[in-house]
């Protein structure tokens, strides 16, 4: 009679769903769109969310941020350097072109107050909670 031993399969079938979870949680809702994406972090303090997203060798006047609801769109368009005629290129790294980059903020914001400033490379969008969104504190009574 066949001794039963165990299938090994298992646990690693178990990995690679959890590694594939991984990867599904790690996309954005609204995949960026076009030759290139700027990286982006999205954070929130107590009365506002915050997003930073590298953009660099770009201009502003080179960027459109448009808010709509909860989506916040952020396009641009960056473009490669006159090439010299007397100049070779071995390898090219940069990246040019359009992109248009959307994400959907974690809680209500005032799109009236809304501000961007854009230093060194790095957009910054401060984008104000609502008063709803802010919540409120109850206090507990002690009897």
């Amino acid at each position: 009679m066949r001794t039963l031993m165990p299938w090994m399969g298992l646990p690693v079938r178990h990995e690679m769903e959890k590694l594939l979870d991984r990867f599904a949680d790690s996309r954005d809702e609204f995949p960026a769109t076009g030759e290139w994406a700027p990286s982006m972090d999205v954070s929130e303090t107590k009365d506002a969310v915050m997003v930073k997203a590298e953009v660099p060798g770009m201009e502003s006047k080179d960027i459109q941020i448009s808010l709509q609801e909860q989506l916040l769109t952020t396009k641009g368009d960056k473009q490669m350097e006159k090439e010299e005629k007397e100049e070779r290129y071995y390898r090219v790294e940069r990246t040019y072109g359009t992109f248009t980059r959307t994400v959907r903020l974690p809680v209500a914001v005032d799109g009236s107050k809304v501000s961007a400033s854009f230093k060194n490379g790095l957009l910054t969008v401060t984008l104000p909670k609502t008063p709803a969104a802010k919540g409120t504190t109850i206090p507990i009574k002690a009897e």
